[in-house]
């Protein structure tokens, strides 16, 4: 299954795009054996639209344009279900198990994802209760998938 990263926000150079990157190439490089593909990365910026409404359409608008109509959209969203580890793993082995293509996790802006959205979600996800800032929730999904291919190889990074 590919998996892709559809984040409303640009990673700017610094440590939280190095610890990004070095999860996500541990995640590339660790998902193939398993059938998980790393398919990159898409950054689109933020909408500059006047309300909080218009900018969630926008924002929504662009990631509904490249999405395929086949694909899994998993949304990360603080209003989303709080999964433990070996939870987001299972998610992740049934979607790929279950013929699924593609998978394309979407960071959304600071307003959030337009309902619509959440409409069309395979999963919508919740990193906890607290307020992350973007580029922390990029670290931590990065984080999560390679943990994920870990855990679903039997590789001891994951212990409980």
């Amino acid at each position: 299954m590919k998996i892709s990263i559809h984040a409303v926000g640009r990673m700017k150079a610094g440590p939280e795009k190095e610890l990004s990157a070095r999860y996500l190439d541990r995640f590339a490089r660790s998902g193939p054996a398993i059938g998980l593909e790393f398919s990159g990365v898409t950054e689109i910026a933020e909408s500059r639209a006047a309300s909080a409404a218009e900018r969630e359409r926008e924002e929504a608008d662009r990631l509904l344009s490249v999405l395929d109509d086949k694909a899994a959209l998993i949304l990360l969203d603080e209003r989303g279900r709080n999964l433990s580890s070996p939870q987001f793993s299972e998610r992740l082995a049934f979607l790929r198990d279950d013929g699924q293509r593609t998978a394309v996790f979407a960071i959304g802006g600071p307003d959030g994802h337009e309902e619509r959205l959440r409409g069309r979600a395979a999963l919508v996800w919740s990193l906890g209760a607290l307020t992350w800032p973007h580029q922390m929730v990029r670290i931590m999904l990065a984080e999560q998938l390679y943990r994920a291919t870990t855990i679903l190889s039997g590789h001891p990074y994951h212990r409980v």
